[in-house]
């Protein structure tokens, strides 16, 4: 079993998914929308709802991250969890810390920990939860 990561937004899923990718350095970035689906009369969504994301994903790391926008009123706000990413060196953490904070809420700012090198915890822009974690070398 593998469990990955799938986001959900308001309508800003493409701008969360070109700024995530360009921050955690990802590749293979893939955005389609409704309209891509071609979905027909009867697919009950609105004109403005067919430029929504129906399906995004990126690679960071071996990691796929995915996701889309909620039409119909369907969306919710995150709660009850965080995306934790695990980073290789206190640099990198203090890089995406950086990028996902600004215009965001910090729950606890990036520091040391007694199980890591850096920590920290914050909702970005777009309303999702983080957990940045450079481990320390045991």
């Amino acid at each position: 079993m593998k469990a990955n990561v799938y986001l959900n937004f308001n309508g800003s899923c493409r701008d969360a998914f070109e700024f995530y990718a360009k921050t955690l350095t990802g590749r293979d970035l893939q955005i389609m929308t409704f309209a891509d689906s071609n979905p027909g009369p009867n697919a009950g969504l609105k004109p403005e709802e067919l430029k929504m994301v129906m399906h995004a994903r990126f690679m960071a790391g071996d990691t796929p991250i995915m996701g889309s926008d909620a039409p119909g009123g369907r969306y919710e706000k995150p709660q009850g969890f965080g995306v934790s990413l695990g980073v290789d060196t206190p640099s990198e953490a203090e890089r995406i810390y950086a990028a996902f904070s600004e215009g965001g809420q910090i729950s606890m700012p990036i520091q040391e920990t007694f199980f890591a090198q850096k920590f920290a915890m914050l909702t970005d822009r777009y309303g999702i939860p983080w957990i940045i974690v450079c481990e320390k070398r045991m």
